[in-house]
């Protein structure tokens, strides 16, 4: 398979997970940002924050070759939060897109080609995604095919060794799960079905 084909396939993942998280956005406003999130003891607007961050620092790699745990870039923390989610999203994809980017990329201690990186930016957008739906309570599974697609990637790259602190340990997954919940089961997260509450659970952000 010629690179160019592969990076046309990454690129198309990628704006599968945008366009996933993205509708997950779209019932999100400003006075819901104090709603409780499966991420332990973050509210909604933590939660934005942080994954915007996430994104933000993909999209250095992009530029830069190498990916951080943090952007290096400031934010802004006054600025609306899906408002800046939502940007930070839109312009990783439509970047990546139009990069036609080859070759190596750091992420932590780990060099991979950028069209893994454009998988691993896929599964930080497409769960953060889900998070954000499950803290406006909207039960929004992400869809199968991508969940199979991001599933393979993410039992590629994370094995007990290197999840933390970005995932906690894998869970059984319900026992008849799809996709969806398959693979936020690998990733530690449980497919809840209902708004999340207060309560005290491990941080798998």
């Amino acid at each position: 398979m010629n690179s160019a084909v592969t990076m046309n396939n990454d690129v198309k993942l990628l704006q599968r997970a945008g366009d996933y998280a993205l509708s997950a956005i779209d019932t999100v406003d400003v006075g819901l940002l104090s709603l409780p999130t499966p991420c332990s003891e973050w509210d909604l607007r933590m939660l934005l924050d942080h994954a915007s961050e996430s994104v933000a620092a993909l999209h250095e790699g992009l530029d830069s070759g190498r990916v951080g745990l943090f952007s290096t870039v400031p934010y802004d923390t006054a600025a609306n939060p899906v408002l800046a989610f939502r940007s930070c999203v839109t312009r990783l994809v439509d970047d990546w897109a139009a990069s036609n980017a080859v070759g190596l990329v750091a992420v932590a201690d780990c060099l991979m080609p950028l069209s893994l990186a454009a998988g691993v930016a896929a599964v930080e957008i497409a769960v953060h995604g889900w998070d954000i739906a499950q803290a406006t309570g909207v039960h929004r599974l992400i869809p199968a095919a991508l969940a199979v697609d991001l599933l393979a990637i993410s039992a590629l790259l994370l094995s007990d060794g290197n999840r933390h602190p970005l995932f906690a340990p894998p869970l059984r997954p319900p026992a008849l799960g799809g996709p969806s919940e398959k693979l936020l089961a690998f990733l530690g997260r449980p497919a809840l079905a209902h708004p999340v509450s207060h309560r005290s659970e491990t941080d798998t952000s």
